[in-house]
């Protein structure tokens, strides 16, 4: 009887060992083609509260009468010593201290009453901040795109508030560009204070970095890397066949941090995505804290399957 079932149990493992191995093979494939993916990352800027100081006019605080005051400016007090009583000596120099006491605590009074009218008051307190994402997922025939992104990458200054803003501008535009490619979108919105809002910026950012094999060309607050053309077409090309068949796409996002509230549409369709863009290319300089343009594929020859889509950007939505 054993003999009869030895037969029968080893024609199981045989067959075990080659579904292990038809396995091995189609995982293996799977896990190579979701792994071979380039990325792209411009950006820059601080959540830093900017140093505000101030400066009187004269010099001083407050209003500098020629030939009078203390120490050749300031308020002014010899014309409000008589009031008190006061002509010279010890009583005369007690009343200018109280005075300058009483000044300084005036001047610092309306400088923090200022500072938290004066908008956003980033220096003097926690104003709220927006960190907001929009993500667009084109047919990969945009490849375009992909051009106008190196471009960007290659020439814009992201060390100024103004570069950025501009950097800002011209990746919104490249995306409005290609209405005609987009197939994806979706919007994330978050309200935190200053001191919290940089985690979150950051927490959107390395979500998207990490799908990155590598980031083959990247320009951040100036820092400009680009990988060797030998590196980007290094083991693409048998990818590049594989995927050919089953569609190819290209995945573009922009997060940034913007000083108040910037309340973004949820993408439901492309006028959705159209409105989320404008809204996003529009922030100026001096709302703008932060940016960062993330792309993939950014290699020539590197490509993102349907399965690539749906592994790692399962919120997209199609419009």
């Amino acid at each position: 009887m054993s003999k009869q079932r030895f037969p029968t149990i080893k024609s199981l493992l045989k067959s075990l060992v080659v579904f292990g191995l038809i396995a091995t093979l189609v995982f293996g494939n799977a896990s190579s083609a979701l792994a071979a993916r380039s990325g792209g990352r411009i950006g820059g800027g601080s959540f830093r509260a900017p140093s505000r100081t101030y400066t009187s006019p004269g010099g001083g605080y407050g209003y500098r009468s020629p030939g009078y005051g203390y120490g050749g400016g300031g308020i002014g007090f010899p014309f409000l010593l008589p009031f008190f009583g006061f002509g010279g000596g010890f009583g005369g120099l007690f009343t200018i201290l109280i005075f300058i006491a009483i000044a300084n605590f005036l001047v610092g009074t309306l400088r923090r009453v200022g500072g938290d009218e004066n908008g956003s008051s980033l220096g003097y307190g926690s104003s709220t901040v927006s960190v907001d994402k929009v993500q667009v997922g084109l047919f990969a025939n945009a490849r375009g795109l992909q051009n106008e992104l190196n471009e960007i990458a290659l020439q814009a200054d992201t060390n100024s508030p103004q570069g950025r803003a501009l950097l800002l501008q011209e990746a919104s535009l490249a995306l409005l560009r290609h209405p005609e490619y987009w197939v994806y979108g979706v919007t994330e919105s978050y309200q935190a204070a200053l001191e919290s809002a940089e985690a979150k910026f950051n927490q959107l950012s390395l979500g998207e970095r990490r799908k990155f094999t590598s980031e083959t060309l990247s320009n951040v607050n100036n820092q400009l890397r680009q990988a060797s053309p030998t590196a980007l077409l290094e083991g693409k090309g048998e990818l590049a066949q594989q995927t050919q068949s089953s569609g190819e796409y290209i995945v573009a996002t922009i997060v940034v941090g913007v000083e108040g509230k910037l309340e973004l549409p949820k993408i439901n369709d492309s006028e959705d995505l159209r409105r989320a863009l404008q809204q996003i290319g529009g922030i100026s300089s001096d709302r703008l804290l932060a940016v960062e343009v993330l792309w993939t594929p950014q290699a020539e020859g590197d490509v993102l399957s349907a399965d690539d889509i749906l592994a790692e950007y399962p919120n997209l939505k199609l419009v």
